[in-house]
């Protein structure tokens, strides 16, 4: 493509929206759902377009056409840092702190990946590379699944895999049922064996002493990483729970503002940052909570979004992990050609085609299209 200023303009945002059916009831220790919802954009300038998304209610989509689709198209396409900062005023009565960031958050992925296509460079390479490679974990054991069901996942991902980190959720019932947390605790530690590091996620489901107790009750199975022990609101409560035990406490997956993850490595509240690219605000904004966890002495953890964030991980510094959750990874193989391979344990990021090096199968997608 001949690059004028024409073609440099961002021209369009197609926004569309899919629902897809989990594969079986899922649940965490505080939430249940049976589908899960993609907002997808693709930003166009001249004769390339960029793809991003986010995870998050249809509402999400229409907030894009009415409000952030304004804002950035006629901006120069190079200009990502520009374009955050005019969704980021247009959205000030919305506000900015939630929905409106899932929004942003895949604008911004968008015109990134747009801009790294007409630059004809993988994004990691735009980004500059930190790593070759981006480790990640398999992530799911959701509650609702019997200890068959969560043997033959854990096992999937270990054995199948050679993942050497797994996670399962617990804090079932809002924390009211312990006893079967903990022994869910043992049966993923029976079924991937002691080479394998165990992560748990309370998603918030507990009181800062009840997940101490679980913790301590469960100090067999070798707990490496307590997620959300408590809500990622209550920081003292984090704090609490990271002075009290040996595994790493992380939280950070719902933040929306470069603020949220301040107060949270200023409260000495986590070990490890947890930032979610799909909802943070995009990469513009990824990199800027990785800074501010760098600042305090702290590595970051990619939530949820696998593919989509690879890139961004494979970029970072202060990188430790990826989250290869369940669900995301079954949509995103779906809707797209070019989905990372975790076999080993880590994802290298697309060398070979420019961009996020994802292709997006409009056909497959087309069934779990819904009006938003």
């Amino acid at each position: 493509m001949a690059v004028t200023e024409s073609t440099l303009q961002v021209k369009s945002l197609a926004v569309s929206a899919y629902t897809v059916p989990t594969n079986s009831p899922e649940a965490d220790g505080t939430y249940a759902w049976d589908a899960t919802t993609m907002v997808l954009v693709q930003a166009t300038a001249g004769d390339r377009t960029g793809i991003g998304w986010t995870y998050a209610p249809a509402a999400c989509a229409a907030l894009i056409r009415e409000t952030l689709e304004r804002a950035v198209v006629g901006l120069d396409c190079f200009d990502v840092p520009a374009a955050a900062e005019a969704m980021a005023r247009t959205v000030r009565n919305a506000p900015r702190p939630g929905l409106a960031s899932y929004a942003i958050s895949a604008v911004d992925c968008a015109l990134w990946d747009l801009k790294a296509r007409i630059l004809d460079l993988p994004l990691h390479r735009l980004f500059g590379a930190a790593r070759a490679k981006v480790d990640v974990y398999g992530s799911g054991g959701f509650t609702t699944y019997s200890e068959e069901r969560l043997r033959t996942q854990l096992q999937g991902w270990t054995c199948d895999q050679q993942i050497p980190r797994v996670k399962i959720k617990i804090g079932e019932d809002r924390g009211t049922n312990t006893v079967r947390d903990l022994a869910r605790i043992r049966q993923a530690r029976e079924a991937i064996g002691s080479g394998v590091q165990l992560f748990v996620d309370a998603n918030g489901g507990y009181t800062a002493k009840q997940a101490i107790r679980v913790f301590d009750a469960s100090a067999e199975q070798d707990v490496a990483w307590f997620e959300e022990p408590v809500s990622s609101d209550h920081l003292a409560g984090l704090r609490q729970v990271r002075q009290s035990i040996a595994a790493d406490v992380a939280a950070g997956e719902y933040g929306t503002t470069l603020f949220y993850f301040q107060r949270m490595c200023e409260a000495a509240a986590v070990d490890c940052l947890q930032v979610d690219v799909s909802r943070c605000g995009g990469f513009t904004e990824w990199f800027r909570a990785a800074a501010v966890a760098a600042a305090h002495g702290l590595e970051v953890s990619g939530h949820c979004a696998p593919n989509l964030t690879v890139p961004a991980a494979a970029g970072t510094l202060n990188f430790r992990h990826l989250e290869w959750f369940h669900d995301h990874v079954r949509i995103e193989d779906m809707f797209f050609d070019g989905t990372g391979d975790p076999d080993g344990g880590s994802v290298r990021p697309r060398e070979d085609s420019p961009g996020n090096g994802l292709t997006f199968r409009a056909r497959n997608a087309e069934k779990y299209r819904i009006n938003a």
